[in-house]
């Protein structure tokens, strides 16, 4: 191995995968070999009998589908207020200067602190969990927004203002393009946060999702449950994460030039 030194797809899909078997293999032989209480952590086996009983007799997928759609509803919104804000902020100083001292605020106030707050003025319905989210999300993205947008290169602005550009062409066909790329990778990290938000929101006041699911598992001391609900989560994530990857590459090639 040396130092940024690229490797074959293949090479990396294997060790990934790798991983993964030996993140299971520890697991298993951490429970099914006595050294851990299967009270406390349930064996690999008892947690995909678990989940299988999950999904076939209590409508678990039902409340994965619910958990989805609260999280894609509320990332939405955040990332339709945020993105063009951030783009503001980045590109013109005054916005930046009015607008960040508050963002910077907000965004480390933690959005579970809102859940009390937002039951008592939307309930416990989706409005709730979908305002969690947004709470959770919309400073975030709309800080780093910004950031990229304001170091976009001054030769490249300056050279459109010397080809005729106005200002609203610099922001359209210069900022905008250039920063396309960062501005979905920074959508496809707050996504991941997001996950984290609708959990929380669902583990008060929720009679369905998988937040629910696991603290209604919890009460029953059965931790399989409680992991594979987990790890659906895992997976979900994984497969957003690769999709989005997927798309900017397809929807922004100069990225790669």
């Amino acid at each position: 191995m040396r130092p940024l030194e690229p490797i074959s797809e293949g090479r990396k899909i294997l060790l990934g995968l790798a991983f993964f078997v030996l993140f299971f293999a520890a697991w298993a032989v951490a429970t099914l070999g006595g050294y851990v209480s299967k009270t406390f952590l349930a064996d690999p086996i008892t947690m995909v009998k678990d989940g299988w009983l999950l999904l076939t007799k209590f409508g678990f997928a039902e409340d994965i589908a619910i958990t989805i759609w609260r999280v894609v509803g509320g990332f939405v919104l955040a990332a339709i207020v945020a993105v063009p804000l951030g783009i503001l902020m980045g590109a013109y100083k005054p916005v930046e200067a009015f607008l960040e001292p508050f963002v910077s605020f907000a965004r480390y106030l933690p959005a579970s602190a809102f859940v009390p707050l937002l039951i008592l003025w939307a309930g416990i319905g989706e409005t709730q969990k979908l305002l969690v989210i947004f709470i959770g999300s919309v400073f975030q993205i709309i800080l780093m927004v910004a950031v990229v947008v304001g170091n976009t290169r001054r030769d490249l602005v300056e050279a459109a203002y010397t080809l005729g550009a106005k200002d609203a062409g610099i922001v359209g066909r210069v900022m905008i393009p250039m920063n396309a790329p960062e501005i979905a990778e920074i959508l496809r990290l707050v996504l991941g946060w997001a996950w984290t938000y609708v959990i929380v929101a669902e583990l008060i006041g929720s009679s369905s999702g998988i937040g629910h699911m696991i603290i209604d598992s919890q009460a029953l001391l059965a931790t399989g449950q409680m992991i594979f609900g987990i790890i659906i989560i895992g997976i979900i994530g994984l497969i957003s994460d690769f999709l989005f990857k997927f798309l900017n590459a397809k929807l922004f090639p100069w990225r790669l030039a």
